[in-house]
């Protein structure tokens, strides 16, 4: 996908930028919630250290289309799972989850199995980022 396709595929569509549990490291997180608006989606950044359930919530809240969690504890497989149950519970099993941070290739499958559409780690290029979330999201 180009980068004129990927902002199309992108625009108007609005994203939440969460970071789940105690990490106090939201650098990567606030360079993708740049990239994606820089791309032309609407992002709705959290903040640090919210709950599953607050991210749910907000998502629901904000209607958003996608939520993307920031996670570089280790915490990765508990904080995706709880999100996307919370995310179930309220109603909103449609909104697409995708994952950043530091996450080993072998817990990849065990986050695709509980339905992440994309994962994203800290080496990979942004255009790449932004062209896999614009066609899990058109």
């Amino acid at each position: 996908m180009s980068t004129l396709q990927a902002t199309a595929a992108l625009t108007g569509k609005r994203i939440l930028i969460g970071k789940p549990g105690l990490d106090g490291h939201d650098i990567g997180a606030k360079i993708a919630a740049l990239t994606l608006r820089d791309a032309g989606a609407e992002v709705i950044y959290t903040g640090l250290r919210r709950s599953p359930g607050q991210i749910a919530q907000i998502a629901v809240d904000e209607g958003v289309d996608a939520v993307g969690l920031s996670i570089l504890s280790g915490s990765h497989r508990e904080l995706v799972r709880d999100v996307i149950d919370q995310l179930r519970a309220s109603g909103a099993p449609d909104v697409k989850v995708f994952v950043g941070g530091t996450i080993p290739v072998q817990d990849q499958p065990y986050l695709r199995e509980l339905g992440v559409v994309g994962i994203f780690t800290a080496d990979m290029p942004l255009e790449r980022v932004v062209a896999e979330l614009a066609e899990n999201l058109s």
